[in-house]
């Protein structure tokens, strides 16, 4: 059984390597694609051993199609984000599971999100993710610009660890949630989605990572404040697309429409919404 591995990268250098060793260790073709870096990231790729294929950045569907068609032929394809990694066990794991004629077209692995607040580290929280895919369902469009989930597919779980380096900053991660909460009700109004209520929304999604997912047991004050960050992505998208709806941004909608995504990216990016 043959197994494609990847991960998008710009200027990741002082993440990606650890994402690749996991990626090295378990995969038979390894492609990181490169949207830009300037910080070395593509010379550590090929010192690595893996292929470093360059790659004009037009959304997170369109590289992940790119990356699936750059990978030679293979039986799955397994992905991780430039800021994850592997552990030794989780690798033994993913090994015995490449050894067991596996046929579900998915397969969910845990990830750990980790926050890393000052000098207070702790889990913020643990979700299942899709990571492992068959190579036939392997399929993203460029249409899906942010928030790029594959169809809901019926699948198998394997329990090898995925370790995610979440947030490093309360700051950061609010403003990287209010880009992609735009970027996310673009398409939602292109696709006609429904609206919901931004208040509630903001709350379930508080109460969801610091209560019933346990940040606030684990991290305290620290935790709920980034959860409260993170929520005001549930609730801005909305915000947004009612915007939307009321015909705001009509030149980033065009650009939407018009597959110019790139420049759709650089106008979000620079704050040129207008």
């Amino acid at each position: 059984m043959k197994l494609g591995g990847y991960v998008l990268h710009r200027n990741n250098r002082d993440t990606l390597e650890p994402c690749l060793r996991g990626l090295l260790a378990l995969c038979d073709d390894v492609v990181a694609l490169d949207s830009g870096a300037t910080d070395g990231s593509a010379e550590l790729v090929r010192s690595l051993g893996a292929r470093s294929v360059p790659h004009a950045w037009r959304g997170y569907g369109a590289a992940r199609e790119a990356a699936v068609n750059a990978l030679a032929p293979c039986n799955y394809v397994f992905f991780l984000d430039s800021d994850e990694l592997l552990g030794p066990e989780a690798v033994e794991t993913l090994r015995a599971w490449k050894t067991s004629s596996p046929t579900e077209a998915v397969y969910r692995l845990p990830r750990r999100d980790w926050a890393e607040l000052g000098t207070h580290r702790f889990r913020y929280r643990t979700q299942w993710r899709a990571r492992l895919v068959r190579r036939d369902k392997a399929v993203w469009r460029p249409e899906q610009i942010v928030h790029e989930a594959l169809p809901k597919l019926a699948g198998g779980r394997v329990r090898a660890f995925i370790e995610h380096r979440f947030a490093t900053s309360v700051e950061y991660r609010a403003q990287k949630e209010d880009r992609y909460a735009l970027l996310w009700a673009l398409r939602a109004h292109a696709e006609q989605r429904g609206l919901k209520p931004v208040g509630v929304q903001r709350l379930a999604s508080w109460a969801r990572d610091c209560l019933l997912k346990g940040a606030l047991w684990r991290g305290g004050a620290e935790a709920s404040r980034l959860a409260w960050a993170v929520a005001g992505y549930h609730a801005t998208k909305y915000a947004y697309l009612r915007e939307l709806r009321q015909g705001r941004y009509p030149e980033l909608v065009r650009l939407y429409a018009e597959g110019r995504y790139d420049a759709l990216f650089a106008r979000v990016r620079d704050g040129a919404l207008s």
